[in-house]
């Protein structure tokens, strides 16, 4: 069973106005990802001044990140930016993340099944 976080998060990402979820949108594409084909596996406070993601692309890909913004200011996600991008397809199996990946892994094979 697919993690409600999956499923929020990535509801949020393909919606959501926020300036967060907006600015995440054009950094996923400038790193070639469609966001609205793009599973969010996580996206996590790792401190006062980042985030920690985990998606997944439409083709199975998966990447790691690092969401960097100024918290505090009122809209400091706008000027967010990405560090420490990385393809983890070949290893996510032995992460943290492991049972909420391949959760979103299936999650996304039925979702792509049944379109």
């Amino acid at each position: 069973m697919v993690s409600s976080i999956v499923v929020q998060y990535t509801g949020l990402l393909r919606t959501s106005a926020h300036d967060l979820w907006s600015r995440l949108r054009e950094l996923l594409k400038i790193q070639g990802l469609d966001p609205h084909r793009t599973i969010v596996v996580d996206l996590l406070q790792g401190g006062l001044d980042h985030e920690d993601g985990q998606v997944i692309y439409e083709d199975g890909r998966v990447y790691r990140f690092t969401l960097f913004y100024d918290q505090v200011a009122e809209h400091g996600a706008r000027n967010a930016y990405l560090r420490h991008w990385t393809d983890i397809t070949d290893t996510w199996q032995n992460g943290s993340l492991a049972t909420r990946t391949a959760d979103a892994l299936a999650w996304m094979s039925r979702s792509t099944e049944s379109s």
